[in-house]
């Protein structure tokens, strides 16, 4: 057993060291089977290994906060700037286009809402994820509460176990415990427990010291917005993401909560592809934003 006593900081993360045999542009998937690697490359730009994805799945806890209340309205035109899409299986069928043609990352676990204690989902039906043909499944880890760990961590291999019987990759998101600090002691931990459980994709925060966050993660990391900032400082904390070793952003309040949703998303979508500065970020999101 694990002795929480001698649960030493790690120290030797290899910074600046490349992984090493890597054969294939997205971390850790080498090894995978082919389908598995296609629907990831649908998501991670084969050209620079990044990828920028909108996530818009708030509603299935908060109802239609935001930004959110009318998807046709609000979201639909930003998705031609997204590499992938992150939404629930009701607001997919329901107000996204077929015709779209972006990977889908599906939320694939679903309870309890805002109104009650979060955590306690369930899985969704594998099926429904193929007969919506996405890309990857979505689902929630509760690392550090003591109620709804052990249960989302068998939502995550049990949704692993399933996505590998039919090569559809699976995304691990860490939600933070309410007893935990946000820093990159707990963030590294959540996230390497979601790629040993067989998550071929990870979702944090950034945070102090995420380099070591990404480097002891042997999976892609992404970054989650989290609530709304300004649009510059959102730009920097993207930029300093991607140069810390993410592999990308899932933004959702930071992109349709602006003033200019798709002059954000575009912005974003420079810096995380082209290395834009986040003061050239800035500047094309004004210049988009006219």
């Amino acid at each position: 057993m694990a002795d929480l006593d001698d649960l030493r900081e790690g120290a030797d993360f290899g910074l600046g060291i490349a992984s090493s045999s890597q054969t294939f542009h997205v971390k850790g998937a080498a090894n995978l089977p082919w389908g598995m690697k296609d629907r990831l490359s649908r998501i991670f730009n084969p050209k620079t290994g990044k990828s920028v994805m909108l996530a818009f799945d708030h509603g299935f806890i908060m109802g239609p906060t935001s930004g959110l209340e009318r998807i046709d309205l609000h979201i639909v035109p930003l998705i031609e700037y997204a590499d992938c899409i992150m939404c629930t299986r009701g607001i997919l069928q329901s107000s996204v286009p077929a015709n779209v043609n972006k990977p889908i990352c599906l939320r694939s676990d679903a309870g309890t809402s805002i109104l009650t204690e979060l955590n306690d989902n369930v899985l969704i039906d594998i099926e429904d994820a193929i007969r919506l043909n996405v890309s990857a499944m979505a689902v929630m880890l509760s690392i550090g509460d003591s109620a709804y760990e052990a249960k989302t961590v068998a939502n995550l291999y049990k949704a692993v176990d399933l996505g590998s019987r039919y090569n559809i990759p699976v995304m691990g998101v860490t939600a933070v415990g309410k007893q935990m600090a946000r820093d990159a002691r707990y963030f590294g931990l959540a996230s390497r427990l979601c790629a040993e459980n067989g998550a071929n994709i990870v979702k944090t925060y950034y945070c102090e010291g995420f380099e070591k966050v990404a480097a002891a993660c042997p999976v892609p990391v992404v970054i989650a917005g989290g609530k709304k900032l300004p649009e510059k400082e959102a730009l920097e904390l993207c930029y300093n993401a991607i140069n810390d070793g993410a592999a990308g952003v899932d933004m959702g309040r930071n992109v349709f909560q602006s003033d200019a949703p798709a002059a954000m998303i575009q912005a974003v979508h420079a810096v995380v592809h082209d290395g834009l500065t986040p003061d050239q970020g800035h500047e094309l999101f004004l210049d988009l934003s006219k």
